[in-house]
């Protein structure tokens, strides 16, 4: 794959990297004996649940929103929509260089995160079924409200997200495998351009949810394919409308991509709890839960799974806790 699909380079990304680190240190990638002992591999986890906003979303965040800030045209702020990672990450950056941010969420999105937001100073307004109604709604009230639209796929939020990919194929690059969710695709691109970039022959994994099949079927078919529902509790990776460069960078870049149960994510969450007393979201979770589906797959290998976020509500973690595999978020009319 052309590594410079969306034009990036890895002097751009080390830019971007330090700009990142004014406002946070590098996360942490730590080898856990327990998961090796339970996967039969070496399990590199790259902490992104680290992060001051609890996932990996903050980095692309803080580099579009100082970018667009630079550049700003009359906009008289911004505007985007979330089910909560890519919110906390925009109304922090917005917050940091002084602009007004407004984030749609749909009803019934996690009080955690909606709160969490509103911590870091957005106005947040609730409509639509799932994040991609949230999504058209908040585009039409950025052309009616003269805003500017922040979407969840852009070229400056991947080269923020790089740098977590740069920190952890640098300090580990015998992975063989690395295992990452698919949400918007930021994630996942930010790794394949920086595995290019650095010359390492890495594995990509993609992983989503198999009742959010759309990045899935997008890479079968070689095209953006959307799906009418994304009924999962991972709200990390529940879409269903795919972008046409994320759906590009995937299908020339990843290995595969593997589609997990509501079961198996809820059980990668318990065993993160009980292997390495992290608390982590579905959507973080899920890598762990491809890795030990792979499991015979990846023996004696060197494997990187992304933890990319621990923004769970507490009655939802106690639930899995309790054994229990959570409903999706039921949305309200």
């Amino acid at each position: 794959m052309n590594p410079l699909v969306l034009g990036i380079t890895l002097p751009e990304i080390e830019q971007a990297a330090k700009l990142v680190h004014d406002t946070m240190p590098a996360t942490p990638q730590y080898a856990w004996p327990k998961l090796a002992r339970r996967a039969g591999c070496t399990v590199w986890v790259k902490h992104e649940n680290h992060t001051p906003t609890g996932a990996f979303k903050l980095r692309g965040g803080l580099i579009y929103m100082d970018r667009w800030s630079r550049a700003r045209g009359g906009a008289s702020g911004i505007v985007t929509a979330t089910r909560g990672n890519h919110g906390q990450s925009i109304a922090f950056a917005a917050n940091r260089v002084g602009v007004p941010a407004t984030i749609y969420v749909p009803h019934g999105n996690s009080p955690d995160q909606n709160s969490a937001m509103r911590g870091f100073g957005a106005r947040l307004v609730e409509t639509g079924r799932d994040f991609d109604e949230a999504k058209h709604a908040a585009q039409q009230a950025a052309a009616q409200e003269g805003l500017h639209f922040v979407p969840s796929f852009h070229r400056d939020l991947v080269v923020g997200v790089a740098s977590y990919a740069l920190e952890f194929l640098r300090a580990v690059p015998a992975m063989e495998t690395v295992y990452v969710g698919i949400g918007m695709g930021s994630g996942i691109a930010a790794l394949i351009a920086v595995r290019d970039l650095l010359g390492l022959r890495v594995d990509i994994v993609g992983v989503v949810a198999s009742r959010a099949p759309a990045a899935a079927r997008s890479f079968a078919a070689g095209k953006p394919v959307m799906t009418a529902t994304a009924e999962t509790f991972a709200d990390g990776i529940a879409t269903r409308e795919p972008t046409d460069e994320a759906v590009a960078i995937t299908c020339r870049g990843a290995a595969r991509i593997v589609e997990l149960s509501e079961d198996e994510m809820a059980e990668a969450v318990r065993i993160y709890f009980d292997d390495t007393h992290q608390v982590v979201e579905g959507a973080g979770a899920a890598p762990l839960a491809a890795l030990l589906r792979e499991r015979d797959r990846q023996a004696q290998r060197t494997v990187g799974v992304v933890l990319s976020g621990g923004n769970i509500e507490r009655a939802r973690f106690l639930e899995i806790l309790s054994g229990a595999t959570p409903a999706a978020i039921a949305p309200r009319t």
